[in-house]
């Protein structure tokens, strides 16, 4: 199949795939355990030190609340990232304060990628699939930060909104 059509795919296997990816992963919870899982990574990772110093402006548990209630919305669940951080995603105004490259995104990869082998609600030849859709998902929404980062202007970044006006996103 095109790459195109599995990323498409991808993309709408979130709520379309039976079970769902919200389900599979088990539920709200099972989505806090994913990103529980990504953070422990990421915040162990000696290995390179100017990956760990993109996530210096948020605590362990800031990033983990943030990633958590992005990925419940984005998989069909409940809109916990919007009460938090307003109407609009602005993922890449969120990141653009970051220098977020090519290298990171594939070390966000590798982490995210040991978090799904590691999560129990993805092991099993059962959840093969649903681990290729979001490994599809996770990599595009990386590189897609990459790229259209490239595109943005000073004025364009996104941080505090009414409802989030403490820190920077």
């Amino acid at each position: 199949m095109p790459r195109r059509h599995r990323l498409v795919r991808s993309l709408l296997a979130t709520t379309s795939l039976s079970p769902p990816i919200l389900e599979r992963l088990g539920g709200i919870d099972g989505v806090r355990r994913l990103s529980t899982l990504f953070y422990d990574r990421v915040f162990a990772d000696r290995d390179e030190p100017w990956f760990l110093g993109i996530f210096a402006s948020s605590t362990k548990d800031e990033a983990i609340d943030n990633q958590f209630r992005y990925l419940v919305q984005a998989f069909g669940g409940p809109g916990l990232y919007g009460e938090k951080k307003g109407k609009y995603v602005r993922l890449v105004g969120r990141h653009a304060n970051y220098k977020i490259g090519a290298a990171a995104a594939g070390r966000w990869m590798k982490h995210m990628e040991g978090a799904m082998d590691d999560h129990e609600g993805l092991k099993g030849a059962e959840n093969d699939v649903a681990r290729g859709y979001l490994r599809d998902y996770f990599r595009y929404t990386a590189y897609y930060i990459v790229v259209a980062s490239e595109y943005m202007r000073d004025d364009q970044l996104s941080g505090g909104t009414q409802l989030d006006s403490g820190r920077i996103w």
